[in-house]
C-alpha cells in the first residue's frame, strides 16, 4: 500500500495534466449516505423519472418529498480531508480540476474552483419553463412547511432541483468539457466511484484508452479495476492524505 501511494504521488508530481474524478464514496466520509446504500433515498422511494416529473403533479410532489429528505443529509455536511486536499492540489497546480458525479457541492465549499458537475447540483433549483435558477434552501423550507410543490417565483412554472434525474440527459457542455479533460490527461485519479454508471464512467475509461495512467481509490471493486494502472482500496480521505504527504 505504501509503495502504491508513493508511486501514485510520483505520477501526480510529474503529470502535466492530472484530473480528479469523484463519486459518492468521497462524500460518505462527510456523513452523506450513498443513495444506493441500505437506508439511502433510492432504497426507500420509487424512482421518479424526468418525463413523469414534467407531466404529473403527483410525481412532482413525490420528487420533492425525496429531495427534501436528502437535502437534510447534505445541507449540514462539511467537506472532509479528501475534499480539502483536492482543493489544495488545484490551487497548487498539481491537478487541472475535478470531474464529479456528486451533487452535494462539497468540492466548491472546500475551495475547488474548476468543478465539472456531471449530475448537476442539489444546491440550486431551476425552472424547467423559464430556466431561472435559485438557491435551494428557501424552497425546501417552503415545501416542508406547506407540503406543496413550490412554483417558480419568476413565471409560476415547474421548479426542479438542478440535478440530473433518471431519463434526463447529462448537461451536454459539461460532458463535452469533461471528455476533453480526460483525453488531454496524463493521469486520472478516480476517488470513491463504483465506475459502473455510464456515460460518466466512460470518461476515465476514455482517458485510459488515450494513454493516461488510471489510479482508482475506492473501498470496493469498481467496473474499471481490470484496466487500472493502480487500485488503492480503503478510505478515500486516508488515501488522499497519504498521497498528499508523499507529494
Amino acid at each position: 500500500m505504501t509503495s502504491g501511494i508513493q508511486l501514485a504521488a510520483l505520477w501526480l508530481r510529474k503529470a502535466k495534466s492530472a484530473v480528479v474524478f469523484t463519486g459518492a464514496g468521497i462524500s460518505t466520509e462527510s456523513g452523506i449516505p450513498d443513495f444506493r446504500s441500505p437506508g439511502g433515498v433510492w432504497t426507500k422511494y420509487r424512482t421518479v423519472y424526468f418525463d413523469e416529473f414534467c407531466q404529473s403533479a403527483e410525481a412532482r410532489h413525490e420528487y420533492w418529498t425525496q429531495k427534501a429528505e436528502s437535502h437534510k443529509q447534505f445541507a449540514a455536511a462539511d467537506p472532509n480531508i479528501g475534499h480539502q486536499i483536492i482543493a489544495k492540489w488545484e490551487e497548487q497546480g498539481t491537478i487541472r480540476g475535478v470531474i464529479t458525479q456528486n451533487i452535494d457541492g462539497l468540492h466548491q465549499i472546500a475551495g475547488s474552483r474548476d468543478v465539472l458537475e456531471l449530475h448537476g447540483t442539489a444546491r440550486e433549483v431551476g425552472c424547467l419553463d423559464c430556466q431561472a435558477r435559485f438557491p435551494v434552501d428557501p424552497f425546501v423550507d417552503q415545501f416542508l412547511e406547506t407540503n406543496e410543490v413550490p412554483p417558480c417565483p419568476d413565471c409560476g412554472g415547474r421548479l426542479k432541483h438542478a440535478t440530473v434525474s433518471f431519463g434526463q440527459s447529462l448537461p451536454e457542455l459539461v460532458l463535452h468539457r469533461a471528455h476533453r479533460w480526460c483525453l488531454e490527461a496524463d493521469v486520472i485519479l478516480t476517488i470513491g466511484s463504483s465506475l459502473v454508471v455510464y456515460p460518466a464512467a466512460g470518461l476515465p475509461e476514455a482517458g485510459k484508452q488515450n494513454g493516461a495512467k488510471l489510479i482508482i481509490v475506492n473501498r470496493d471493486e469498481t467496473g474499471l479495476d481490470s484496466i487500472a494502472d493502480m487500485t488503492i482500496p480503503g478510505s478515500c480521505g486516508e488515501a488522499l492524505a497519504a498521497m498528499d504527504a508523499a507529494l
